[in-house]
């Protein structure tokens, strides 16, 4: 018997974290056309880099225009079978800040609904454990980040722009 070689697909998304008034982050999910509860993600477009996808998937997804890049978070990765091929996926997450702004679901991408959730909130309502995993991680990240005087979002020129995000 000869076993099929899972084709490999690399994709990147966003943790969203903001502040209430309190101090208290809330977690940006979102909700897929399948129903379950996750995080902005999708491929990296040619030329792309992890970030650099990461930022454009999270604005796309949430409509959120103010994101700060506060750091890789890490790479999970995963086996499917789709369509009749056999994918083995990678994701790259990383932590975006974002102070303000509504979010709007992305409907034509399949995004359903979204929500700020406290930290334990969003652990139970994620679908996937691996997500629970990238967000203890993000939770991690943005408590430290505010203990050692970081992670407020500070204004930025630019956006990080795709091409020049590519490395």
């Amino acid at each position: 018997m000869v076993k099929k070689m899972a084709e490999r697909e690399v994709s990147a998304g966003g943790i969203v974290f903001r502040r209430d008034p309190d101090g208290t982050p809330r977690f940006l999910l979102i909700k897929d056309s399948y129903q379950h509860w996750g995080f902005p993600k999708g491929h990296l477009e040619d030329g792309e880099s992890p970030v650099g996808a990461a930022f454009r998937e999270t604005r796309e997804e949430t409509g959120l225009e103010q994101l700060a890049v506060q750091g890789p978070i890490r790479i999970i990765d995963w086996h499917f079978r789709f369509r009749g091929r056999y994918i083995h996926k990678f994701c790259h997450f990383f932590l975006f800040e974002s102070p303000d702004g509504e979010c709007t679901p992305q409907v034509d991408e399949g995004i359903t609904a979204v929500r700020w959730e406290p930290l334990e909130r969003a652990l139970e309502v994620l679908s996937y454990d691996n997500a629970r995993g990238v967000l203890r991680r993000g939770a991690e990240m943005a408590r430290t980040l505010l203990a050692v005087g970081q992670g407020r979002v500070r204004p930025r020129p630019e956006p990080i722009p795709p091409a020049a995000a590519a490395t």
